[in-house]
Formats: structure tokens, sequence, C-alpha cells
């Protein structure tokens, strides 16, 4: 695998491909910049070799090239935190940007204009991705949230550069993390899979049967399997149409060794409100009328004595409706017993927009082994697919 530590980038200019699709609020101003941090350490090996740095990135699902989804708007947050005055063009090719190439500097960086704004990025059109090659010596992609897709700028574009082409640091070691949990990984296993739909992650759990010991199931998918077993769920979130599926998944993990953990009691309320009644209920024994948003104390209990044990976990869901205070126990109890797991000496890596905000909510990033940046990237590869982005770096 070639990364930019196998690369001097003296006087050379590095098309680098990031992922910029940050939050902005009503102001147009940046309000999350951890997926710009997540790129300052290839950035900043590249400029300390004494190489320039060209800056390509979306944002956003532009239609017609509206100024909301400009990326002027992420200048002054990634000048903040590269610690360099950024400097920006209004175009990602043609006779604006090559120009604005041609004068770089060593040291310097530019960020182009969102690729976006040209239909040509997501048609991965051969053609616009040979205008954005005229941009940069060799190409780096460090833009893992975007490797699923075979866009111009993500995965055409190496084309034009069969040998000056590389992993950024970013993209590097997110590889690298998740082979520890699939490939490479110290045993016990413990997958702990949340979310409120078994069909959004069923071919992930089908995917990670065969690496794990352990599978914890929360959230609302796990509603589909109690009911499945024939237990009473009130008003619960469920599945009907994937119970069958959910028996499926419970009898595979049974054959292949794999114990499964599902909830056995949950925090009951009468209202999907922060204002609601609630009751501690046996998740099979959910009253009508009562809807389960959280687990338990029992299996925050089990759960906790599960992760205590692990030696590799990943974590990819909430389990439970954690932005609502009321409900948020079961989630941090998750991430506080992971953070303990890791602290004696396990792997954990979690990923999936849900569980990456409640880590960062409850402070636990810096507690855990690994926070992927990539949602959607992270799930495909825990499906077993391969990646368009990556898979042209390596060819």
């Amino acid at each position: 695998m070639k990364t930019i530590q196998d690369i001097n980038f003296k006087d050379k200019k590095a098309l680098i491909r990031v992922d910029f699709n940050v939050p902005l609020n009503n102001e147009l101003v940046v309000t999350d910049a951890t997926r710009i941090e997540a790129a300052k350490p290839t950035i900043v090996k590249i400029m300390q070799d004494g190489g320039s740095c060209v800056l390509l990135s979306h944002l956003g699902r532009p239609k017609n090239k509206e100024l909301e989804f400009s990326l002027q708007h992420i200048v002054e947050a990634a000048s903040t935190v590269l610690g360099v005055h950024v400097l920006f063009v209004p175009d990602c090719v043609g006779d604006i940007a090559e120009t604005a190439v041609a004068n770089l500097k060593p040291g310097e960086v530019l960020l182009l204009e969102n690729v976006r704004y040209y239909k040509e990025e997501t048609a991965g059109d051969s053609g616009f991705a040979k205008k954005l090659s005229k941009l940069g010596d060799i190409y780096v992609n460090d833009a893992f949230g975007s490797a699923h897709r075979a866009h111009a700028s993500t995965a055409i574009i190496t084309e034009n550069f069969p040998e000056n082409k590389c992993f950024g640091a970013l993209l590097a070691s997110e590889i690298k993390s998740l082979e520890k949990v699939l490939g490479d990984s110290k045993k016990p296993v413990t997958a702990v899979i949340g979310g409120a739909k078994v069909s959004s992650k069923i071919t992930v759990i089908e995917n990670v049967l065969d690496k794990i010991d352990h599978l914890i199931i929360g959230g609302g998918m796990a509603f589909t399997f109690i009911k499945a077993q024939g237990g009473n769920i009130g008003d619960s979130l469920v599945e009907d149409d994937k119970q069958t599926l959910a028996l499926q998944i419970l009898k595979k993990a049974k054959e292949k060794g794999v114990e499964i953990h599902l909830p056995v009691d949950v925090i009951a309320a009468d209202q999907f409100s922060e204002k609601a009644n609630t009751q501690i209920s046996p998740i099979n024994q959910i009253p009508e009328g009562w809807m389960g948003l959280d687990s338990g104390p029992q299996s925050n209990s089990n759960f906790t004595d599960v992760l205590s044990k692990s030696k590799t976990i990943l974590w990819n869901g909430p389990v439970g409706v954690f932005e609502m205070e009321l409900f948020s126990g079961g989630t941090i109890s998750i991430g506080n017993a992971i953070a303990n797991a890791t602290q004696k000496g396990a792997f954990s890596l979690v990923g999936g927009g849900d569980s990456v905000a409640a880590v960062k909510q409850f402070n636990l990033s810096e507690k855990v082994s690994y926070v992927s940046t990539g949602g959607g990237a992270m799930l495909e590869m825990l499906e077993g697919k391969t990646l368009p982005g990556i898979q042209a770096i390596l060819d």
C-alpha cells in the first residue's frame, strides 16, 4: 500500500482529494472542523517536504452552483486548522485553476472550488477527470468519506497518474483500522450494532459473523428480533417484514459459534418525548401504548460484562435515542465500557454517523482507539464491498 510516507514531495504539487464536506450554520460558518483536522497530517507532511498542496473536495449536493455550497466558506476554518493562509480559487478546472496552481509556491495550500459544481464529477466523467489531473504532479486520496464513490475526483482521476498516486495518512489509517477489526484481530472480538433498522445493517451483520465472537444488538433494531421470538414490544419500532430475517441471523450466528446479546430490559416511554413518563420493562413484556427508547440497567450491565472481556471492539450504531438525555443512558454505558476496555489494551473502532456523534457528545473520542470519518464508506467496507476510491490507488 503506497502512502505519502513513501514519497518525497519536495518541489512537487500534490493534488489531494480531501473530504471537506463539513457542516455549516445559517451564516455559512463551519460548525465542526473534524474532517479538516483529519486531513491535516497529510497536508503538513507535504508542506514539510517542501511541496505544495492543491485541495479537491465536494460540499453538499449542489444542483446549480448555489453559493451556499461554495468551498469559499471553508477557507477561514481551513486556514485556522492548518495554521497557514489557505488560498482559494473559484473553479476547479480550466484556466483560472491552472494559473493558480502554476503560481503556487512550495509550502502553500490552494483550495479549489466544489467539484460537484460539475455534474461530470458524480458521473465519473473521464474527460473531467483529465482536466482535474492537470492540477498536480502526484495524486493523493485522503477522502475516506468519499472512497465508496466512483466519482471523477475519487477514482477515475487515477487513470492519469499510473505511477504517481498514493493514499493520504487518514485514508491509510482508516484502511489499517478496519483491517485490524476484520482481519488481524485479537480475540475475543465483539461487534456492537445498533440503530433503528435491521434492514440498514443486515449485510454488515452477515459479513462480520465470520470474524466475531460476540454480537451485541441494540437500538430500535433489537425489537424486530424480540418480536420475531414471540415477545410483546408494545408500540416500539419494528420492521415486521424482517422478522424471518432476524430469526435467520440468530440461527446463522449459533451455527458459527457467535454469541448474540440482545437487551433484556428497556427504558419504556409513553411518548417519543423528553417529557414522557418512563418505566423499566422487560423487553419482551412492554405494555401496549409504551415504546422502548433505551436499553435498561440489566442490559447495560450485561453488555458491559461482555465488552470488559473483549480484545477487539467494533461499534456501529447507538442503543437508544441518545439525542434525548432521558434515553441516553444505554449509549453512554456502552461508550464507557468500550473506553474502559480500550484503556486495558483492547482495540476499539467506532464508526457510523450516530455512533461518532455519540462519542463526541459524551467526550469519548480520545478514549477509544479509532473514530472513523466515513459513515457510508465504512459500512460498505464492513459489508465486504470493494471501494472504488481505494481500489483505484491499489491498481
